[in-house]
């Protein structure tokens, strides 16, 4: 989105967005067609926000015609429109088309959309490499817990490993060592 894009022109690039978006149910339309027939009234008469409001008239379509006639009215009336989309519901005006140009263009205050790709991946080696990694952790684990028996310094490091725990953990760690030195 330029600097110099006005809210008309966006408004004319986000209407079919809007008009296809189903978090726009008829609560959050009529919230919008309230708050611009309430706070400014000379953008919304109490006319034409009756008109608006008619439940026998599909959700998309009151919608389209109340875009249509915002642009009619202007470059104020356009804004506001934004405006009190930002208010009444905020994931959607942040997932218009012209809001997301706007975050993915190069502006410096951004993070380019190569550092979001970047950041979403964190292993790209896939399930199996992780299962393998699992399957030899797991191993190691069952040699250590049935072999330790069968070694002599195994119980010890097991002690040594206790230096850097707190004081209960350190406690159960040397208990343990203390009676495999016992047997």
């Amino acid at each position: 989105m330029l600097l110099t894009e006005s809210f008309h022109d966006q408004l004319t690039e986000d209407g079919a967005f809007l008009r296809a978006e189903r978090r726009l149910d008829t609560e959050l339309v009529d919230k919008i067609i309230l708050q611009l027939n309430r706070i400014y009234p000379q953008i919304l008469t109490d006319k034409e926000a009756t008109k608006f409001r008619n439940l026998d008239v599909p959700t998309c379509v009151r919608l389209g015609e109340l875009l249509m006639h915002l642009q009619g009215k202007g470059e104020e009336a356009c804004r506001e429109f934004y405006r009190a989309l930002h208010l009444h519901v905020e994931d959607v005006y942040y997932s218009l088309p012209t809001r997301l140009r706007l975050r993915d263009s190069a502006d410096p205050l951004t993070y380019p959309t190569s550092a979001y790709k970047q950041r979403q991946v964190m292993n790209d080696k896939g399930p199996f490499f992780f299962l393998g990694c699992f399957s030899i952790t797991v191993g190691m684990a069952l040699v250590y817990y049935y072999g330790e028996a069968k070694m002599a310094g195994g119980s010890r490091a097991l002690g040594m490993a206790a230096l850097g725990l707190t004081q209960k953990a350190r406690e159960v760690l040397i208990w343990y060592t203390e009676e495999s030195l016992i047997k």
